[in-house]
């Protein structure tokens, strides 16, 4: 549910941003652009990122030495690194050495903050749970599902897909598993506002499970893309809300 740059255009208009919400999308794991900024003495060739990959947005770890200035630069510089060597080499090519290559940040200071390829992973995708997103308020249950669907297929059909490499790594690392898991739980939690909104208008009635909810409008998505690799079906998104926004209204995640 994790990359690319899901979200910024669902097709209706009806995506996270037509109420105030993020670029970065439900499933989306990555921003877009590159900020374009040098390390400032962190680069130990004096040299900006390879810019050629989407830059992390999002606030700096816990514990972070400074949560602004040149730590976060270089942060955004090495986790901006990790989308393109993922999708090009797989887990395997992701290693300290390939970050500090890729982003121009000297070697050292990548060891020391990430420590190995799965440090690299966890850190973007906590580094994506800090975005702003919040899902679409489209005046519906359905709507609103719909649009969730539309941004986790645009980041699940964009080539090469981000989001599909990183949960794909996650199956290599623990550590970066935790922080998938992480990542999906806020993401459901935010959702809870969709259940809230339909309550209010008198779609539903209390109590229904969000998670549950969720996870029945999106997994086709996933099935289809995820384990099938089938092409994408353009009403697949629109279909899948509609028939778990039936299922909610009739009582199916109460």
């Amino acid at each position: 549910m994790t990359a690319g740059r899901s979200g910024e255009e669902t097709g209706s208009r009806s995506g996270p941003e037509a109420d105030g919400g993020s670029a970065h999308g439900f499933g989306n794991a990555y921003g877009s652009g590159n900020d374009g900024e040098n390390s400032s003495g962190e680069n130990g060739h004096g040299e900006n990122g390879s810019g050629d990959g989407p830059a992390i947005a999002g606030s700096p770890a816990p514990g972070a030495r400074r949560p602004g200035g040149r730590t976060a630069r270089v942060r955004e510089q090495v986790l901006g690194a990790v989308g393109p060597l993922l999708v090009e080499h797989g887990f395997d090519g992701l290693t300290v050495d390939a970050g500090a290559a890729r982003s121009g940040v000297h070697r050292a200071t990548v060891d020391r903050r990430w420590r190995d390829g799965g440090g690299l992973l966890a850190d973007v995708l906590d580094a994506a749970g800090d975005d702003g997103w919040r899902p679409a308020d489209t005046g519906s249950l359905e709507g609103d599902l719909r649009a969730l669907n539309e941004e986790v297929q645009e980041a699940l059909t964009e080539e090469p897909s981000v989001a599909l490499a990183l949960i794909a790594a996650s199956f290599r690392s623990e550590e970066a598993a935790r922080a998938l898991r992480r990542f999906w739980e806020e993401r459901y939690a935010r959702c809870e506002a969709v259940v809230g909104r339909a309550v209010e208008r008198g779609e539903l009635s209390p109590p229904v499970d969000a998670r549950r909810l969720v996870v029945s409008a999106t997994a086709p998505l996933y099935h289809q893309r995820g384990l099938l690799h089938s092409e994408p079906d353009p009403g697949l998104p629109a279909e899948a809300a509609r028939t778990a926004a039936l299922a909610a209204r009739a009582g199916a995640f109460s």
